[in-house]
């Protein structure tokens, strides 16, 4: 009985873990243009994070910006209200400052996008603040 309930507190704060992790962003604007959506911060730990989109979900390009530190982004997923998911390879080592091409996307309604990225090495052991912007 105690292994039960000891594996059951694990998974409660695994998982609890992995919600704080994924950070929603809301957008209120249904104005023309780029829309800051959401921003995580790169784990050292990690390579996998997630922006739960919320609000006014509808856009036709996304694009991810790099602040702090660098990056090697791997590939994006995008999951759409439809619960479709649209994998998008990235493949780009984006210095801190720099920002991926704009990314057309398959479908408007977006209910999350997540990203598996390598952190790179940098003197000052920063992590990369990573933000993610959609078109209207």
């Amino acid at each position: 009985m105690k292994k039960i309930i000891v594996i059951m507190l694990a998974l409660f704060f695994v998982q609890a873990n992995t919600l704080m992790a994924q950070k929603p962003g809301v957008v209120v604007s249904k104005k023309e243009g780029w829309h800051k959506i959401g921003e995580v911060s790169a784990s050292f730990k990690m390579e996998n994070e997630s922006i739960v989109v919320l609000g006014a979900d509808v856009f036709k390009s996304i694009k991810i910006k790099v602040t702090d530190a660098p990056l090697n982004l791997l590939i994006l997923q995008v999951y759409y209200e439809t619960g479709e998911v649209e994998d998008i390879p990235v493949k780009s080592e984006l210095k801190a400052g720099s920002e991926t091409r704009e990314i057309a996307i398959k479908q408007k309604d977006i209910k999350k996008v997540s990203f598996t990225y390598k952190t790179l090495p940098n003197t000052d052991k920063d992590k990369a603040q990573v933000e993610l912007y959609g078109l209207k």
